[in-house]
């Protein structure tokens, strides 16, 4: 019974690394099949997909100058524009986050 449960427990960790592997292999198998994010663009977007889209990029560089040489940029490029907002160092308030949804939406399509 004992080398029974000591077997099991063996496979059992061996089970557990193998997923820590598979789970380590996970975000390099999400950004390679990372795609351009359907519709138009929006808060909801990463700031990644907002900055590589010229269109986007000209209305975040109008409504928060300076965005593109904000040292702090590389730390929220995979976090949507909204989710930025909720950190009080962004200084972005509801105002600033609707006007800015405004100004995407008024976007022309395939911007």
């Amino acid at each position: 019974m004992r080398k029974t449960l000591t077997a099991m427990l063996a496979l059992a960790a061996l089970g557990l690394a193998g997923g820590s592997a598979l789970a380590a292999d996970a975000p390099a198998a999400a950004a390679a099949q990372a795609t351009v994010p359907a519709g138009p663009p929006s808060i909801d977007w990463t700031m990644q997909d907002l900055l590589a889209n010229p269109a986007a990029k000209a209305v975040l560089e109008k409504d928060l100058p300076g965005i593109d040489q904000d040292p702090r940029l590389d730390m929220v490029k995979a976090m949507t524009l909204r989710t930025v907002a909720g950190y009080p160092e962004a200084q972005i308030d509801e105002a600033k986050l609707a006007a800015i949804q405004a100004d995407l939406a008024a976007l022309k399509p395939g911007a």
